[in-house]
């Protein structure tokens, strides 16, 4: 998988309990950890969450890493900034859409630094780039899936 991991979730999973774990999971230390969710995998009904994603992605407060409060700090250096915002263009070229745009964020005192506030993709498809590559910060791939069910004959 690319070193891309998934969440997958069902839509009778808990809500609460699974948007706080997507969002602490794919958000936190600015997605830079090696086991850091990078594609949310929503199955059926689970598709009618991510404005609810989205929102509490929303509230999360980027800033230098050392306020009171801070959720996201910066990524490490410019290199990973440069290819979290590439992916994220690469897949809006291929089609996605960005529901959640982090990528011009500035945080006051810090104009100069590598910040990326929470990115969230929908519209992701298994043959794009922005699937297949890791991304070593705070973006989410949003995949739906329609589950099918095996019929006895």
């Amino acid at each position: 998988m690319g070193a891309k991991n998934h969440a997958v979730v069902m839509p009778d999973a808990n809500k609460d309990h699974a948007l706080n774990a997507l969002v602490g999971a794919t958000f936190g230390a600015a997605g830079q950890r090696c086991m850091a969710t990078s594609v949310t995998v929503l199955v059926g009904a689970a598709k009618n969450w991510i404005p609810d994603i989205v929102a509490r992605a929303k509230t999360l407060k980027v800033s230098a890493g050392t306020e009171k409060g801070a959720d996201l700090g910066p990524v490490v250096s410019r290199a990973p900034r440069a290819a979290c915002l590439a992916s994220s263009d690469d897949g809006v070229k291929e089609g996605a859409k960005l529901e959640l745009d982090g990528r011009s964020i500035k945080v006051a005192g810090f104009e100069q630094g590598n910040f990326i506030g929470p990115t969230i993709i929908l519209g992701v498809r298994p043959d794009m780039k922005i699937y297949t590559t890791e991304i070593f910060g705070p973006v989410m791939v949003v995949v739906c899936v329609i589950p099918w069910m095996r019929r006895s004959r």
